[in-house]
């Protein structure tokens, strides 16, 4: 077996992570940390999720007309959206989120995403991972340049991704610790054990680049498990969702919690692409965005204090169809809504937002793209991350933001 599989087979790094760290020779040297971090959790909705039935344009005579079966209803009525500014509103069944919007700690953008006007799912999730719209052949993904740019020393745990595969955003050469989803997360892998480790530890005692890689990926193993082990002793004062998203976030949480070596983390939630039987205030679209809904206030929850030094993104690769299909659901759109959370988030609604009439929409069916998702996330990274204008160069290549959107 190449030595590179041992390492992935003992469960430490997958094989993209391995071979873009590997590959480049690079690796942090110093082990600096940061008082107060500020930190930036990103969430990707895969599968495209329903933007007008999330922030519902409820003024508008034309959302009914082209939905009469999955619109939700105008506020006051039974079902109704919950209402935001008097021309929008919330689908209620995200009505945990209601307290951080009147805190004005929540903020929308609708009309936002990706310019590209892709409705493959595959290359529409591509491009907003690699922060380049419309060009397959970039490496990296653009939280791993981020990552990059941050230049705080050594520190193999700066960058979590909750899940089982190191996601396009957070590809590259910088190193990426791995947090695995679900309820078997927490099982001990063959690392755990003493023989294995101590085997290992002696065939990879070098200093050269795959030793350094296999010593990163051990540090950053036992410091995660580490923390959970110490959370975990703690009686938990309510039982646990059965919600696998609510379950991430609150671990996601305590390591945060616990390390302010955590800078930045990555989760995904899948399920939104709702061709059929996508329901309006009740059905599947809905269960979907209660159980997001809880595991958001999860996060909020969990990082207590810490919540004050971090912004929360919530993104999807496109929107819907403003019109519903004839399956009682809705087909591949363009532009969506992005969210953001967070302690120094300005509340409100953002953006540029045309409306829904026919000669404003894009290609004659969908919501169109007014604001560049790029612009929301170089605004926070330089208002509130405080990236100077070449280092945000850096994580959005050959891009000059066309808004300033001071959500934070």
């Amino acid at each position: 077996m190449h030595r590179r599989q041992f390492i992935q087979h003992a469960g430490l790094v997958t094989a993209s992570s391995l071979v873009a760290v590997g590959g480049h020779g690079w690796f942090a040297k110093t082990n600096a940390q940061t008082a107060n971090p500020k930190r930036l959790i990103v969430v990707f909705l895969r599968g495209a999720a329903d933007g007008l039935n999330i922030v519902v344009p409820y003024k508008e005579a034309a959302y009914y007309e082209n939905r009469p079966k999955i619109a939700i209803p105008q506020p006051g009525k039974a079902g109704g959206a919950l209402d935001l500014d008097g021309q929008f509103g919330l689908h209620p069944a995200l009505t945990d989120l209601m307290p951080l919007w009147n805190a004005k700690q929540l903020a929308f953008v609708p009309a936002c995403g990706s310019p590209d006007a892709t409705r493959s799912h595959f290359d529409a999730q591509d491009y907003m991972e690699s922060g380049t719209p419309g060009t397959k052949s970039t490496q990296e993904g653009w939280m791993n340049r981020l990552l990059a740019s941050l230049n705080t020393g050594r520190n193999p745990i700066q960058a979590i991704n909750v899940g089982n595969t190191t996601p396009r955003i957070l590809t590259g050469k910088m190193p990426v610790a791995t947090l695995a989803s679900g309820r078997t997360a927490d099982n001990p892998l063959p690392i755990d054990r003493p023989q294995v480790a101590a085997a290992f530890d002696r065939l990879y005692d070098r200093n050269d680049t795959l030793g350094q890689v296999y010593k990163e990926s051990r540090e950053a193993r036992q410091a995660l498990m580490s923390d959970l082990a110490t959370e975990m002793k703690a009686a938990n004062n309510g039982a646990q969702s059965a919600n696998g998203f609510v379950r991430d976030a609150q671990r996601l949480a305590k390591i945060m919690v616990r390390d302010n070596r955590v800078q930045l983390a990555f989760l995904a939630i899948g399920g939104w692409d709702t061709h059929v039987n996508q329901g309006a205030s009740q059905g599947q679209f809905a269960r979907n965005l209660q159980q997001l809904g809880k595991g958001l206030i999860a996060l909020q929850q969990g990082l207590g204090a810490g919540f004050n030094d971090t912004t929360i993104l919530v993104m999807s690769e496109f929107g819907r169809t403003v019109k519903e299909n004839g399956n009682g659901g809705t087909d591949h759109g363009h532009g969506n809504v992005m969210w953001a959370m967070g302690g120094k988030v300005r509340g409100g609604i953002y953006g540029n937002w045309r409306g829904l009439a026919a000669n404003q929409l894009y290609q004659g069916r969908d919501v169109p793209v007014t604001t560049d998702f790029r612009d929301v996330v170089s605004s926070v990274l330089t208002r509130y991350v405080g990236l100077t204008d070449s280092k945000l160069n850096q994580v959005f290549p050959n891009y000059k933001p066309k808004q300033t959107v001071n959500l934070v």
